[in-house]
Parts: structure tokens; sequence; C-alpha cells
């Protein structure tokens, strides 16, 4: 039978151009590929048309890619479009992708795609007009005013006039002030003085490079913040709700921002919304008829609020929303039992039936529904835990369920608790936004007796990062229960969690490190002004002040005085932390370089990280857009060989099995107080992140390995450690096919 080609259409022409990558790679990893050929597309800023290589397509940010793609992919044309694809997923959002531009493009060259049309995707962009037409067929939305770019570039002359306009509609501070064209949040303000709105205004009418247009001013509505996704039926003639998401901003905050949207763990969001039913229904209710009205087709996203006296007032239509693996739209379909891959192939069959394209199971595998023969290996995926770095845990943990193959292996996610219990959670609880709401919600009858693992699993993949997770302590654990796990076994663990420790070991084998002073709290509560002067004569400024013993750059900073100094070591000390480490501020090319193996050790490609504030702050490491890694890095190949060389020698030194990421600065002869170049080497992560977008994927990709590939071998590499029997099922052997490889 016919393979469908879906083109998964990514990147685009607008300033939400991260997100749409965001969401692009999200339904690339989950394309059920027994059904369907993936063709990852990358638009450019440009909008010239590009076939993604797999090595760009776990990237972190488009900038770590961009440079490469005219010599590196291949280059297509809109008019030669339907030869590569069948039908195209719009992974778009903004300007270009979501208003109707692209649909239009699409229809001419009759290539099905998923979504709105032309009218409607235009429609829902405008929130001006969408206003209009909601408020003519009884629906509340946020009064207000819009200015145009005419207006806004006059502002300050007509000031009074806008002020008393809004006072005319009985509309009072604060306002919401938005551009009409965008989505994300981007250019969205709260505005709560009249001297902030000119400024406002201003940002949001420009907030689209050489784009100027019409801003919003809103009332603020107060109330329950919501979402609600909605899909359409197999054949596309009703909707379907899904559960209502109740959005809690943070403390201090004034609306749902970018950051607050994308970045881990950030804001509360609970679904099924904290209401009465009654309330709900008339959230669904509501939203379905927005759909109707708008003529919205297979899918919405509906945001708005729900006012204290029980009005729903819808502030947002969305024809394509948002795709990342914890989005609102994964999140509430899991409430209907719906998986990533579920939920893809439903819009997908949809679409195709909708366009009558698609006949019974026409694209559909003759092995898409059988269960492999061999039998499937049981592994159970541990995230969460208690240390600072859980929530980028959850985010690496959920990522290992759904990229291990549901043909090799049975997963089963185990959630550790603040308090180092497992749980054995659902897909409804593995989409959830953060650690926090995921215990909140656990019940006993999910509750896993650590004792107990082995009669459940083969193989424990460890995807916690710091604290117990990363230190040894579960390492001891397993190896107590006899349970194969990935990653270094006790004394790499706990010597690499202590940076301090390792710094020691590594020294004695020669390896350059920072110069290093180890400050107890005790010892600093009685001596702060001794220490800060032994401190200065002994590194010197500036300086770094971070933990022992924590990563994902938590309590990281850069000190330049004894002032800052004593300030950065109180703040560490702050969070019940007993040590803090003082280091050498080194000067160089900043290198995080993945090394695999068991028995010898093999050197990925380095990226080169590029910090905004000197050191990478955790936005940079895990938000979408922000920060930037080259890989591989912006250095001769005589100077990356002497990088990977020495983290090798690093690996091999600390005892690491299997795989591990290692952050050090590479300097030049003119850079090294040795006057020779050299490579410092400033931790070794055991446990390295892997979110859909880390490093240590761009790494393997460079060669060849894809992520899924990349966790196989994790899992090959800790059986081969800890398994001392042949099996059929299990390469016990790998280091030989990882030195082909890297040949």
């Amino acid at each position: 039978m016919a393979t469908l080609r879906v083109g998964v259409l990514m990147g685009g022409m607008s300033i939400e151009q991260e997100v749409s990558f965001n969401s692009g790679r999200t339904i690339c990893d989950h394309l059920d590929t027994s059904r369907y050929q993936v063709v990852p597309i990358f638009q450019r800023y440009d909008g010239a048309l590009f076939i993604l290589p797999y090595r760009f397509l776990h990237r972190g940010k488009i900038a770590d890619f961009l440079d490469r793609l005219d010599a590196e992919a291949q280059h297509i044309i809109w008019d030669n479009l339907s030869t590569y694809i069948d039908f195209v997923y719009i992974a778009l959002h903004g300007r270009y992708g979501e208003d109707g531009t692209l649909q239009g493009m699409l229809d001419l060259l009759h290539i099905p795609y998923l979504g709105s049309g032309v009218y409607t995707s235009a429609l829902c962009m405008d929130k001006s007009l969408q206003k209009v037409i909601l408020t003519a067929h009884g629906i509340a939305v946020p009064q207000g005013i819009t200015l145009n770019p005419m207006q806004v570039a006059v502002f300050d002359t007509i000031q009074k006039n806008i002020i008393q306009e809004l006072e005319t509609l009985q509309i009072s501070l604060p306002f919401i002030v938005k551009p009409h064209h965008e989505g994300s949040s981007l250019g969205v303000q709260v505005v709560t003085s009249y001297e902030q709105l000119g400024e406002a205004v201003r940002y949001a009418c420009y907030i689209s490079p050489n784009r100027p247009q019409r801003v919003l001013i809103e009332e603020k509505i107060i109330g329950m913040e919501f979402s609600c996704i909605s899909i359409g039926t197999a054949d596309n003639t009703q909707w379907v709700p899904l559960s209502p998401t109740e959005i809690v901003t943070e403390e201090g905050s004034h609306f749902f921002d970018y950051t607050q949207k994308y970045m881990p763990g950030r804001a509360h969001k609970y679904t099924p919304a904290r209401c009465s039913i009654e309330i709900l229904h008339t959230i669904q209710d509501t939203c379905v008829r927005v759909n109707e009205i708008l003529d919205i087709k297979t899918i919405s996203r509906i945001d708005g609020f729900v006012k204290p006296d029980g009005t729903v007032v819808i502030v947002d239509p969305n024809t394509l929303p948002g795709m990342g693996p914890a989005s609102f739209l994964f999140r509430e379909a899991a409430e209907h039992n719906m998986g990533h891959a579920d939920l893809i192939n439903h819009l997908i069959e949809t679409e195709l039936r909708g366009r009558g394209i698609m006949q019974n199971d026409q694209y559909s595998s003759d092995n898409a529904n059988q269960k492999s023969a061999s039998k499937k290996i049981r592994i159970a995926v541990l995230f969460g835990g208690d240390s600072n770095e859980k929530e980028i845990s959850l985010e690496s943990g959920r990522n290992v369920v759904y990229k291990l193959s549901p043909h090799t292996y049975q997963v089963i996610p185990l959630f550790v608790t603040s308090t180092m219990q497992l749980y054995h959670i659902n897909q409804t609880l593995l989409v959830r936004n953060s650690t926090t709401e995921i215990e909140s919600s656990l019940n006993p009858s999910m509750h896993v007796y650590w004792h107990n693992i082995s009669n459940l699993v083969d193989f424990v993949f460890i995807a916690l990062h710091g604290g117990k997770g990363e230190n040894g302590t579960i390492q001891g654990a397993l190896e107590m229960l006899q349970i194969p796990y990935n990653g270094s076994s006790v004394l790499a663990s706990a010597l690499c969690m202590d940076k301090y420790k390792a710094g020691e070991v590594l020294r004695a084998y020669g390896i350059a490190l920072p110069k290093q002073q180890l400050i107890a709290k005790n010892v600093w509560l009685h001596t702060k002004e001794a220490l800060c002067d032994t401190i200065q004569q002994a590194i010197g400024f500036p300086a770094i002040v971070k933990p022992h013993d924590d990563g994902c750059s938590v309590m990281v900073q850069k000190v330049s005085n004894k002032q800052e100094l004593a300030d950065a070591i109180d703040i560490v000390f702050s969070h019940a932390k007993q040590y803090v480490l003082i280091e050498e501020c080194i000067i160089g090319t900043e290198l995080t370089i993945g090394v695999i193996g068991n028995t010898t050790s093999h050197a990925l490609p380095p990226s080169q990280a590029v910090a905004a504030a000197g050191i990478l702050s955790i936005e940079e490491k895990f938000l979408p857009g922000a920060g930037q890694n080259i890989t591989p890095a912006l250095l001769s190949l005589d100077a990356i060989n002497l990088a990977q060389r020495t983290v090798e020698d690093a690996y091999r030194a600390a005892g690491c099995i299997g795989y591990a990421r290692i952050d050090c600065f590479y300097q030049t002869a003119q850079q090294s107080p040795t006057g020779k170049e050299r490579v410092v080497i400033l931790e070794i992560n055991t446990l390295p992140g892997l979110t859909p977008a880390t490093c240590i994927f761009h790494q393997a990709a460079e060669i060849g390995i894809s992520p899924m590939a990349f966790l196989d071998l994790i899992i090959q590499l800790g059986f081969a450690h800890h398994t001392k029997t042949t099996s059929d099922t299990i390469m016990l052997n790998p280091d030989e096919p990882i030195r082909m490889l890297f040949k």
C-alpha cells in the first residue's frame, strides 16, 4: 500500500519561528512512521524552502544551523513541492503561517494541509475583526479600541483623545496592549499607568520588524484564565471539545507571557480546570460555538476567561495551536486517553477524510497494528526527583518516554517524588506542566515500591538530574536490586556530582581545571572578610560562584569585586547549601562535548555555547529561541581534536560509563597562562539533559545518529556494562560499532 508523504512545515517568516521549529520537531518525533513518510521542511526567514537534514532537526535554536542550510540542506521551490510530499502538516505559527497566506499557496498548488482554509485562517489572525464578528453573534469579548500605525506614529499628540475614548467605553486601568497580528504573547504588555501607554503601543506596533501593525488596547479581564482545544470527529462533521486547562500565572506577573508559556515548569496549569462541571460545559459549548461562527476546521485552541459572574469571555481563537511536547494540545488530549501519535494520526486522517482523499485504510501500513513478534524490552524511565533540576528532569524523562520505540520497548514512566518515592503515572500526568502539578495529582494506586522494580522491568533509564538521581544514590539502589541502568556507576556518579572532588581527581591525571576554592558554610559565617581577601589573592576577579553539587546553571554567578563575591556566596548558602565553590573565570571558547563508550571513550563533535551575559542562563539552555549552540564549534580541526582528546581523557579518569557531557573551555596560546593552547575542564555531567533540543542530540546527529538511535545506544551500553549473559535482543558489546561511527 502507498505510504503518505507528510511534509512537516516549520520555521517561517514570522517572529514566532522558534516556537514553530519547536512544534515541527515534536510532530516529526511523533508521526507514525509505519503509516507515514516524514519529510521535515524548513522555511527560512527570507521565505526559502529546504528539506531539513535530520542532524538539524533537534537543534535548540534556528541560528544553530541557519548558516549551513545553503550548503547542507536540499533547496526546493513551491512549484515542485508536490513531488516531495502528499500532505502538509502545518507547524508554522503567526504571520504567513496562520493568516491565510500559506493556505492560499497550498490551495494554488492543490496540496492538502492540516487545518482551516484561507478565509478562516486570515480572520482568526486579525484580532480586531474577529472580535467584531464574535460580538455580532453574542459572544463576549474584551472591550477596547484599535489604533492603526498612523495613529501610533502620532500617539503622543492624540493620547488625550485615546484616553477619553477609553473612559467613554468605561475601560479603566490596567489595560492590555497587544499587536493585532501576532501570537505567543509577543508584543503584549500590561499597562498600569497612562505614562506607560505610549511606549506600550509603539512596542506592540513594531514588534514584527519592518511590519507596523494595528494595536489593540483592551480591558484586562479578571477571572479564571483558560485554554480549550477542540478537534473534529473522524468524519469532520462535529466538534469534540477537550478538557479545558486553567492557567494560573506566576505571582508578580500580569499575564501569561512567552517565558511562562514555553519555559519548563513555569506558571501553573490545571487540566481539567478547577471549576464546576457546569462552568466546564459552558466553556466547551462556547468554544464549539466560536469554531462554528468562524468556520474553523479540524482543530482549534480557544483562549479566554471566566468572569466571577460566570460569563465566558473569548480572548483569542487559534486555528493552529502550539504543538510542543507539553503543549495544551497534547495535555488535553491525554485526558481523553490520546497519546501524541494517536492525536497526530487522528488529525491527519480527519483532514484527509474531510477532503475526500483518504478512504478507509488507504495509507495504513500492513504492519501498523501488528505487535512485534519478538519480546519487547521492559524499560522504566525515572524522572522528577528531589533536586533543583527536577523540572528539566521532567522534560528529559518525557522526551525519553516519547522517543523510545514502541516496537522495541514496553515503556513504564515512573515519576520520582520530592521524597524519592516511585509512582507509575499515565499519559494524562506525563504531559503535565511541572513536577509540583504531577505530585499533587498522585494517588496510592500508582505507588510502586523500589524493591518491586526488578519484577516489572528489564532496565531502568535514569532521566533524573542532580541530587540523589545523579550523585550515586539511585545508582547504588539499582545495583543493590541488580537492575541494569544507563550511565555511570556509583563512584563516578558520586565523584562527578561534586565538582571540587572531581577537580582534585582530574588534576591528579594532569588535566587542566580552573583555580578553585571550596568554602564551607560554618567557616564562611565566622570569617567572611578574611575569606574574601583570600579568594581575591588566590583566584582574583572576575570569579565564578556556584554550588559545588548542582547543574543547569542553578545559582551560578559571575562576580567582579569583594562585595559581589560576598553577596553571591550568601545567596548560595541561603538555599540550604553547605558548601560554595569559587572558580577562576576562564577566558576562551566555551564548549560542551558529549562522550560515549564503556571500555573506550569517544567524543562527539563539540558544541560551542554562546552566552549573552558571559554565563549561560537556564533560559538560554531550555527556552525555545534563547541562547545559541554552534555544532560543530567554530574552531580549527586541530583545536577540535585537542578538545575531544582532552574530554576523552577526563571521561576515563573519572571512570565514566555509557555516556556523559563534559563542559570545558578551549584557550589559544595567547589566552592560556601557560603560553600553550589548552582545554580547561569545568565539569562532567554523568546524566546530561535529554530534552528535545539538547546539545548531545545535536552532536550525535552530526555523525549520523538520530535521537532515537542515540537512546538505543545508551541502553545497549547500559546492558553491556551490567549484563553478563548473552541475549538475542541486546547488543552486549557495542564499543566496536561505536568505533565504526567515529572512523
